[in-house]
């Protein structure tokens, strides 16, 4: 059985753990409302330009661009994993990682782009310690995703891969995150135009030059800021499991504590039970009334 000061400097460290899980529980909360008002404002701009993607393939007769045609025939698959930079959140990084490596099995060969220091480990773990990466919480997102989709779409072009896939945690609630794997490029037109129909009839609007020059600047644009929404909502999604994961954790070091605290008291009460049966037998010993 330990000892009372064996059980009391447990509990002293159990508190300190205690005290640094509440503040990160508390700062985790902060930020997930920030990373959540970010990937609200950003979901506008992004329905609009799928939107205007599918009307744009509907109004051109032939799509001549690499991003509408299929990649070279034997090229690796380019994976795009994002993971966040920290741990300390459950099984968020470890989750996306298997989702990607999943899906890398599946493939003849794969070559990752990754974003998120906790990526960038687990490729350079399995071997892949050349490979483009940037970190998730740098000085600009936007800035971050288009260096990832200027990379990747120039090795789309040059034949270096086959496809753009971009593997990420999707926030389905605040209790849940789930990975998602999303083939980006080539694109499928019937991904954009699955929408809801609208009162403005098709060939209304104008393009100039034409669809096929405003579609050819606007594919590379839908990369960019598929790949940030998907930064984004990482972000969000990270703080989020950060958030339960801190908050189980504190629930349990004050279990802890309160399990340790009567084992503390039981040990102390029966060294004092035993001291008291001593002295007692000791004046019995010594035929002291």
């Amino acid at each position: 059985m330990p000892s009372v000061k064996d059980l009391r400097d447990r509990i002293r460290s159990l508190k300190n753990t205690e005290q640094i899980t509440k503040a990160m529980k508390q700062v985790a909360a902060a930020k997930i409302r920030r990373a959540e008002a970010a990937r609200r404002q950003a979901r506008p701009y992004a329905d609009a330009l799928a939107e205007m993607l599918g009307d744009l393939i509907g109004a051109v007769h032939s799509v001549d661009d690499p991003f509408m045609q299929p990649g070279r025939a034997g090229a690796p698959a380019g994976i795009v994993l994002i993971s966040a930079d920290k741990g300390l959140a459950g099984a968020f990084n470890s989750n996306v990682i298997g989702a990607a490596a999943h899906y890398a099995r599946q493939q003849a060969d794969a070559r990752y782009y990754t974003v998120g220091l906790k990526a960038r480990n687990a490729v350079r773990r399995m071997g892949m310690s050349d490979h483009p990466t940037w970190p998730l919480g740098g000085e600009s997102k936007l800035d971050t995703a288009r260096a990832v989709a200027r990379r990747a779409a120039d090795d789309f072009r040059h034949g270096n891969i086959s496809e753009i896939v971009v593997v990420s945690q999707q926030l389905v609630t605040m209790m849940s995150q789930r990975p998602q794997t999303r083939k980006l490029v080539p694109i499928v037109p019937s991904s954009l135009e699955k929408r809801e129909e609208k009162s403005t009839p098709q060939g209304a609007i104008e393009y100039a030059p034409s669809p096929e020059f405003v579609l050819s600047r606007l594919l590379p644009k839908y990369l960019e800021f598929t790949i940030y929404s998907a930064m984004l909502e990482t972000d969000a999604a990270f703080f989020a499991a950060q958030l339960v994961a801190m908050t189980n954790a504190t629930d349990n070091a004050s279990k802890l504590i309160d399990d340790l605290t009567i084992a503390m008291n039981n040990a102390r009460q029966a060294a004092i039970t035993k001291e008291l049966l001593e002295i007692v037998a000791g004046a019995e010993a010594l035929g002291v009334d």
